[in-house]
């Protein structure tokens, strides 16, 4: 199939033949959501903890005498019911990811491609460059081109420029093209592939 390629001034650029083996897939939504849950999952820091009673700082003499006073039978004050006592049953450091098979995980992108595809979310850009990094040339540009919420992906290296001058532009994302993820896809209206991008995902599930 062929895309339209544009400029970054909206000016018409040809077209880029493009393989129906990676944009023309029916997108599967149980791939896509294992793999945004699996990016998600893998993310997480894990870091919560909480003192168990082992860890509290206190001293471990028994409450009070086991019979005759009338009250339930308690050891220490570290027990969960006390106030200053352990938690009982709360996190603890860990690691949240879980595997998810290679193959899995490139055929997620290829549907996540071709769900942008489907759904007239892709534009091709001859290239992601800027003469100067300013963030308000270049907010005129998106708006020219309707591009309010979007993942910008570049080739193996970004222009300085452009990186910089998309900083400050909200719901804006700029990605070389060895971070393209499915869930950063999916959480933009549009995907702007860069020619390059475009040649190296070609590449990329030859």
């Amino acid at each position: 199939m062929d895309i339209s390629v544009t400029t970054l001034e909206g000016k018409a650029s040809g077209k880029v033949s493009v393989s129906d083996a990676v944009f023309g897939l029916e997108p599967r939504q149980d791939i896509l959501h294992r793999m945004v849950r699996y990016q998600l999952a893998k993310r997480r820091a894990g870091t919560h903890d909480v003192k168990n009673r082992s860890e509290i700082n206190a001293t471990t003499k028994k409450m009070y005498k086991q019979k005759g006073t009338g009250s339930a039978r308690h050891s220490t004050k570290k027990a969960p019911q006390f106030r200053g006592g352990g938690r009982a049953f709360g996190p603890t450091p860990r690691d949240h990811a879980f595997d998810l098979p290679k193959k899995v995980r490139a055929l997620a992108l290829r549907h996540a491609l071709s769900a942008k595809r489907a759904a007239d979310g892709i534009v091709v850009m001859d290239d992601l460059a800027m003469k100067e990094a300013k963030t308000s040339a270049l907010r005129g540009h998106l708006a020219k081109l309707g591009l309010e919420n979007a993942l910008f992906i570049g080739g193996a290296e970004l222009d300085n420029n452009f990186r910089l001058a998309a900083q400050n532009v909200p719901h804006v994302d700029v990605l070389p093209i060895q971070g393209i993820n499915v869930y950063d896809i999916l959480r933009r209206e549009k995907l702007v592939l860069s020619k390059s991008a475009v040649e190296a995902l070609e590449e990329r599930f030859k």
